[in-house]
């Protein structure tokens, strides 16, 4: 999952009941174990990404996704807050055809609720490769809770 910088997405997402584990990194791009640095150039191809596992009894996949779209502004090309560049796209990484299907349909849910001005860009891709960031980017805020974060908590009803 992708939303724009991850650090504080991640914080966000981690907090949601029923998630287990969460890692930042990279994914959907053309080098293979990309670095920050890297991926910071906006050549890479990457988003940062954030990889999650999660208790299916407690939080399906479709609850999750609804999370995710009130927790960063799904309707900005490539930018979140100040974060402009491709690396800040909001996207969903899928591994299965019913995670699509449901993708999809949470998109045209948030797309009707008219919450947001634009439409919805968040792209849905196969998920391939994930490389995990450097560890001091993992818990980031947790680590630096005066760190930056463009995210926030909207309460929306989709």
């Amino acid at each position: 999952m992708r939303g724009g910088c991850y650090w504080g997405l991640e914080n966000l997402i981690a907090q949601i009941k029923g998630i287990q584990e969460t890692v930042v990194g990279f994914s959907g791009g053309h080098i293979d174990n990309v670095t920050y640095n890297e991926v910071s150039s906006g050549n890479t191809g990457h988003a940062e990404t954030i990889m999650i596992k999660f208790d299916k009894d407690q939080l399906s996949f479709e609850s999750l996704l609804l999370e995710f779209f009130k927790l960063h502004n799904p309707s900005t090309p490539n930018q979140q807050g100040n974060d402009i560049g491709t690396q800040y796209r909001s996207s969903i990484f899928y591994t299965s055809d019913s995670q699509k299907a449901t993708a999809e349909n949470v998109i045209q849910r948030v797309d009707a609720s008219k919450h947001w001005d634009q439409k919805v860009v968040t792209e849905i891709i196969a998920f391939d490769k994930f490389y995990p960031a450097e560890e001091s980017h993992q818990k980031y805020l947790t680590k630096n809770p005066n760190g930056y974060s463009c995210h926030f908590k909207r309460n929306f009803n989709y």
